[in-house]
């Protein structure tokens, strides 16, 4: 089957990015908010990251011109019937995706695959919203997507060969390695990188190191391109801590027990730049 059209459902920060980057290797893209005001704000986003790859040189004026042409914002589901395959991007919450699966399977022709950008969550489950669970798969790309290279497909026992196939052509087409992970909490990204990340909130929790050393150690010492405390704040403490309770709560390893530190910034908004403040102050 040929992808000429992608469907991105939410366009936060992992929506846009998902929609800049299919927009970027030739897709047309229908990518969709609850409410205009977010539609706008994802599609500034956008705009922005482009318009400093073209002052940086990396693309030119006529090809971000032409990667807008190819991205439709819309606010309403129906847009997506006209779409060859559809990756979700909305916020990590079970009953909220399922409820998005539900209407993307009444409104998306049968043959068209729906898959889930989730880091962690049970696709099997998300699969079970739908009448074609066999087309359903977990399409996990890192943050920012049009930057990193990895994208995990996720095989449910449910999801069928053709389906992991497509997947990973698609895949390949967006220019990312592909890596096959497991159904299981966590998949292969969350289960190795949480354990560090909630580590490194441990270390300064206990003292042991200010941020600023932390994070140096890991960048300057590992040849990471961010620290650990810098990443919490770009994917945001709010993000990460209700991922790591999900784990440790479909897990029950201690690796996975989100800090008291961490917490406590939760619930005082410091959430990381979206916020303004996190580890880091951003204002």
């Amino acid at each position: 089957m040929e992808i000429k059209t992608i469907g991105v459902v939410g366009c936060g920060l992992m929506g846009a990015g998902i929609a800049q980057v299919c927009a970027q290797s030739g897709y047309q893209v229908v990518v969709s908010e609850v409410n205009d005001e977010l539609l706008k704000k994802g599609l500034t986003s956008i705009n922005s990251v482009l318009n400093r790859s073209v002052e940086k040189g990396r693309i030119s004026q006529p090809d971000k011109d032409a990667i807008l042409a190819r991205i439709k914002g819309t606010t309403k589901v129906d847009e997506f019937s006209q779409c060859d395959f559809v990756i979700e991007a909305v916020n990590e919450d079970m009953d909220l995706k399922q409820k998005v699966f539900a209407q993307l399977d009444k409104v998306c022709p049968e043959h068209v695959i729906l898959s889930s950008n989730t880091s962690s969550m049970s696709i099997v489950d998300i699969a079970l919203a739908t009448a074609r669970p066999e087309k359903v798969a977990g399409m996990h790309f890192n943050n920012p997507a049009p930057v990193m290279r990895i994208l995990e497909i996720v095989k449910s026992i449910l999801t069928s060969e053709e389906t992991v196939g497509l997947c990973r052509r698609l895949g390949e087409s967006l220019g990312k390695t592909v890596v096959l992970a497991p159904d299981v909490p966590g998949f292969l990204g969350a289960r190795l990188a949480t354990p560090f990340l909630l580590h490194a909130v441990r270390t300064l929790e206990a003292g042991l190191g200010t941020r600023e050393d932390i994070d140096n150690t890991m960048k300057l010492g590992f040849n990471h391109p961010m620290g650990p405390l810098e990443l919490l704040d770009l994917i945001g403490l709010d993000t990460e801590y209700n991922l790591a309770k999900y784990l440790y709560e479909e897990l029950k390893e201690p690796q996975y027990a989100p800090p008291v530190l961490m917490k406590k910034m939760v619930t005082a908004g410091w959430l990381g730049r979206k916020t303004g403040k996190g580890f880091y102050d951003y204002k």
